[in-house]
């Protein structure tokens, strides 16, 4: 029967072969010479192939199902494949940029980890580093980040960190950071400068401070980055992979304690006068004067 169909090129042999599998989109198809006797209008499907099988003598082709693929090329209106709109869904998720990575400088990045925080700031040296704490649902943050990044572009020695809250929020909480947008100052030996919050419409403090930690100095000491009670804090945090050693402080040395010269044994050549002698001294002192005057035949 494939040959049959095959040859009359109405069907491929691929689609005769899965007819069975594809019933829904299928068709009966009869041969056009072939001429039922006592074949019912209204006939029930049983019977419609009991009398195509009892009239197989009058043609090859025995009525069987063939099944027909639907053409594909041309889809319904209205109608997309689900890997189209998965592909073209996944292809604007993957480059969709988000509202804090837009604009930013080369001075400009975002802060990963607690560690990645503090070793930014030691390996700063004296330059000024601006930590900037935000959040994605923030407002004031959204609001505030295209002037954050025309700062950083007309102060490119300036380095820029971006903490993300929502991300970090163990380590906000470890830093003491409950309001945002927040902001932080720090620089080489000094350490942290000062630290406030500000809007879109207080934007002038955080120029003022820009202003004046913006020149450049050169700080006697080693960096110091976060202060010692903050990384104790990340450190003891347990949600975060950061270990910190306190330094230990040595005490300073006690000076000894300096011996007492009595006032009577200081000579006259130092300038200083003998303290009076008590009583009983003095007349000691006689005893031993009378004693070398009758010695001496006085």
């Amino acid at each position: 029967m494939a040959d049959v169909l095959s040859k009359t090129g109405l069907f491929s042999s691929s689609n005769v072969g899965n007819y069975q599998t594809q019933q829904q989109n299928s068709i009966s198809v009869f041969a056009k010479s072939c001429k039922l006797k006592g074949f019912p209008l209204k006939a029930k499907p049983q019977a419609l192939r009991s009398q195509i099988t009892r009239s197989s003598s009058c043609s090859d082709f025995y009525g069987k199902r063939v099944a027909v693929q639907g053409n594909q090329s041309k889809p319904r209106r209205g109608y997309l494949p689900q890997a189209s709109v998965v592909a073209q869904t996944g292809l604007k998720l993957k480059y969709a940029q988000k509202w804090w990575e837009k604009g930013l400088q080369p001075n400009v990045r975002e802060v990963t980890s607690a560690q990645d925080l503090v070793d930014s700031l030691m390996n700063a040296g004296d330059k000024l580093v601006v930590v900037d704490f935000f959040s994605p649902g923030c407002g004031g943050c959204k609001a505030l980040h295209p002037k954050l990044c025309q700062l950083a572009e007309m102060n490119p020695h300036v380095q820029f960190l971006q903490v993300n809250y929502e991300e970090h929020k163990s380590m906000c909480y470890s830093l003491n950071v409950h309001v945002l947008p927040f902001f932080r100052f720090y620089r080489g030996a000094h350490g942290r400068l000062c630290s406030f919050s500000c809007t879109n419409a207080t934007i002038k403090k955080f120029k003022d401070a820009l202003a004046k930690h913006t020149p450049d100095r050169c700080s006697l000491g080693p960096t110091k980055g976060l202060e010692e009670k903050e990384l104790v804090a990340l450190a003891a945090n347990k949600d975060l992979s950061f270990t910190y050693t306190p330094n230990q402080v040595e005490p300073a040395p006690v000076p000894a304690e300096e011996e007492v010269v009595p006032a009577t044994a200081r000579s006259h050549s130092e300038g200083g006068l003998p303290l009076p002698l008590p009583l009983t001294s003095l007349k000691s002192a006689q005893d031993s004067e009378e004693k070398t005057l009758v010695s001496s035949g006085r």
